[in-house]
């Protein structure tokens, strides 16, 4: 498929849809910052773009803790999703879906959906006997389990015995047809290491999987039998084809799936894996419907060994986080200093100093420094030279000509943080080129033309590196545009319709080593990054 052909083809990305049992914490906003990067990456090289995320709002779960505190299920869940909702805007995610599970709409698409699978005949009625982890809303298998029964995932929550009558999907059909996905799209699952972990599980063989539960008020009621509810995944993995119906659009499979399906890639936790790279090919395989392009399992953030969540006490509070260093460092820490994928800590110590290393000092200064000589010994504007002009010998040119075609594989690989080292390679050489060539020196012996020439290569590096990190850090790259002449915000790209920063540029123009004109004026230099200092840790 040629680069053009690519660019046309709509590019859906979808976070978990997350379950509202309690107000978000910062293992919630890692996926959907990554998320965000790469939709707004997809939107400047004019792709069509779909980014998804929601709340999985069904299931035992939330009904006792609603029950818990004097609500009822649906005020639980209206209470919580705004908090995510707020937490999404903070970190300027800009979301183009927000699906609950609990919409009319997603009652008829789940409906549809079953129909198909218990036409096929992969539905079946049977006795469930087993260990129930309410946290995870899953039965789990003795070797799952740690000593006395309690959660691998949960530690602290012990897994209650069931033993009932429950509808059943047959998963065990689709052993051979997903070993050879498997084989055929090695893919398909990312990284390779939660695909060695899917291959382990099903290599071991698949058992059938219960799809309804009783004595659950809180979820949509089975089609054939009224008296059991679907179970709480079978529901909240449709969700992400509900998420593609058009506003106006009637709530059927064949609309949700007219544009934005397949959907590309799949962001989630590695502790819903199975749910994602097994259960859900298998279903969609059952209801004869394409499989999306990747599932990619990114790792847990970490603190004392253990991954952070809400039952652990261990968590980070994201917003208290954005209001102590703001978004943009938020952004910038969890995608550059955690190899996606991988798991992470977070320290903060290393975090004010990466973000002041990085953005204030090595980008923010390298700007600052060359506009206040280019006012100085150029009056304000943009150097008269040509990039034409500029040497392939030059080392910034030469770096920035292959940079972008190595960062665009980066974004495409998902892997965020060998972007960023690309780029602030690039900063970095413009600060120890500027130091070498010392314009300042150039300038006093009278020689305009090298002083002019080493100022363009310097102010067109710090562009196209500010092009480059806008899908991770839109303020920062917003100002460093702005003060290069630029009236734009890349905050603005933020629906399906707005697929360029500007109605006359697209990506393969600003992508390019080169764009800064001549004599195009400049702002006054200002910080486009503050130092921080560091503060007490935030925490829930």
């Amino acid at each position: 498929m040629t680069s053009e052909a690519l660019e046309n083809t709509p590019f859906t990305i979808t976070t978990p849809l997350y379950y509202v049992n309690d107000l978000p914490h910062i293992g919630s906003a890692y996926p959907t910052i990554a998320a965000d990067a790469i939709a707004r990456f997809n939107r400047l090289r004019g792709t069509p773009t779909l980014f998804v995320t929601g709340s999985d709002e069904h299931g035992q779960k939330i009904q006792r803790t609603a029950e818990s505190l004097g609500r009822t299920p649906k005020e639980h869940c209206d209470q919580i999703v705004e908090g995510f909702k707020a937490l999404w805007e903070r970190l300027d995610i800009r979301y183009d879906r927000f699906i609950r599970t609990t919409d009319e709409r997603h009652e008829a698409i789940v409906k549809e959906f079953f129909g198909r699978v218990w036409d096929r005949g992969d539905i079946y009625i049977n006795q469930q006997k087993g260990w129930y982890c309410v946290s995870c809303e899953e039965f789990k298998e003795e070797r799952e389990l740690l000593e006395d029964h309690y959660c691998a995932i949960h530690v602290n929550k012990r897994a209650e015995w069931r033993d009932e009558e429950n509808y059943f999907f047959r998963l065990s059909n689709y052993q051979e047809r997903l070993e050879k996905l498997y084989q055929e799209r090695p893919e398909f699952i990312l990284p390779e290491s939660r695909r060695n972990e899917v291959l382990n599980f099903v290599n071991q063989g698949l058992r059938d999987f219960s799809i309804s539960r009783i004595n659950v008020d809180w979820g949509f009621p089975v089609p054939v039998n009224p008296n059991h509810t679907i179970y709480v995944w079978f529901d909240a993995l449709l969700g992400y084809i509900t998420a593609l119906l058009e506003p106006d659009q009637a709530p059927t499979l064949a609309n949700a799936l007219s544009r934005w399906y397949p959907i590309n890639t799949h962001l989630i936790g590695k502790d819903i894996l199975r749910f994602h790279a097994v259960y859900w090919p298998a279903m969609l395989m059952s209801a004869d419907l394409p499989l999306p392009d990747r599932i990619f399992g990114h790792g847990f953030l970490v603190r004392d060994g253990v991954k952070m969540g809400k039952s652990m006490g261990n968590v980070i509070d994201p917003i208290a986080l954005v209001e102590r260093y703001g978004s943009d460092a938020v952004r910038y820490y969890f995608l550059k200093e955690i190899e996606f994928g991988r798991d992470g800590v977070f320290d903060e110590a290393r975090f004010v100093n990466i973000l002041n290393a990085d953005l204030a000092n090595d980008l923010g200064n390298l700007l600052n420094r060359t506009l206040r000589m280019a006012h100085k010994y150029c009056g304000g504007e943009v150097p008269n030279v040509s990039s034409d002009s500029i040497s392939v010998g030059n080392p910034l040119k030469a770096t920035g000509v292959k940079l972008c075609d190595r960062v665009i594989g980066a974004y495409d690989a998902l892997a965020f943080s060998v972007a960023c080292t690309e780029i602030l390679t690039l900063v970095r050489m413009g600060n120890k080129y500027i130091d070498e060539q010392a314009p300042w020196t150039l300038y006093k012996q009278g020689n305009q033309a090298a002083v002019e020439q080493v100022l363009y290569v310097v102010l067109e590096s710090v562009r196209l590196a500010a092009y480059l990190l806008s899908p991770i850090v839109p303020k920062v790259s917003t100002a460093i545009y702005q003060q290069l002449g630029y009236a734009i915000d890349f905050n603005n790209a933020n629906s399906t319709n707005v697929n360029s920063i500007d109605d006359a540029t697209t990506f393969a123009h600003h992508k390019t080593w080169g764009l800064l004109q001549a004599g195009q004026p400049l702002d006054d230099p200002q910080p486009v990054f503050q130092k921080l200092e560091l503060q007490d840790a935030p925490s829930s």
